[in-house]
């Protein structure tokens, strides 16, 4: 199996002295929980420490690039090139998707819970990264899959409060109010992955997912705005 990790990484364009690290990162809780002869650690921690990279580079990449704007901007634009819907497109480019260990029940969900795992497996490999080679080359491999998102960002104005664009387009064209269920949650209370739909009236328009309820629900108004093409 360690010569599968390793091939792993050279598709993602990394080398690792340590192979155990990156298998760690790509270790769903899941898995370890249905094979319970297996060895070794979730990616859990790894991603707790990816996110905090992920935040320092992101920072000060903005900072740099946008020395105009002022802290609200930027915090803005860091929230639309680090979110859940983000980091899930930027794993699933990558092909992380079927490089996962995962249980057979979660391997079989291609919903909105995977964009979740997804985004966690992307911050556990950053954490990876950090820990075997340090902050400079965790850089470089967000800098390759993040960075080049912001032109996008910024000049379809995804760093927009999806909520309030989606609220005031509905009641433009329809004359309503949007509104929004939570139509799962699953997940232990420190790792929460919540379904959040948007209605209006009785009909469901879409869904997201998020770590929290209002990341879902920003996720679910930016399907809405995209579905609907408002």
């Amino acid at each position: 199996m360690t010569s599968d990790f390793v091939k792993h990484a050279q598709k993602l364009g990394l080398t690792f002295t340590n192979i155990d690290i990156f298998a760690e990162a790509l270790t769903h809780r899941s898995y370890l929980n249905e094979n319970v002869s297996v060895t070794g650690h979730h990616n859990e921690r790894l991603e707790f420490l990816g996110d905090a990279v992920l935040e320092l580079a992101t920072t000060s990449f903005l900072f740099k690039k946008f020395p105009e704007k002022q802290e609200g901007d930027l915090t803005a634009y860091r929230a639309a090139l680090v979110n859940t819907q983000s980091l899930a497109e930027s794993s699933e480019a990558l092909g992380v998707n079927d490089m996962l260990l995962l249980s057979k029940g979660e391997a079989k969900d291609n919903g909105r819970a995977r964009q979740i795992i997804l985004a966690n497996a992307f911050e556990a490999i950053t954490g990876a990264v950090y820990i075997d080679q340090g902050y400079d080359s965790a850089e470089r491999f967000i800098a390759t899959n993040i960075y080049p998102k912001i032109d996008a960002v910024v000049e379809n104005r995804l760093w927009q409060d999806a909520k309030s664009r989606f609220q005031e387009t509905a009641q433009e064209h329809r004359g309503v109010t949007p509104s929004y269920q939570i139509l799962h949650e699953e997940g232990p209370d420190h790792d929460k992955c919540f379904t959040i739909g948007v209605f209006l009236g009785s009909e469901q328009i879409s869904e997201g997912a998020g770590k929290s309820k209002q990341e879902a629900e920003q996720s679910a108004a930016h399907a809405a705005l995209e579905k609907t093409g408002w």
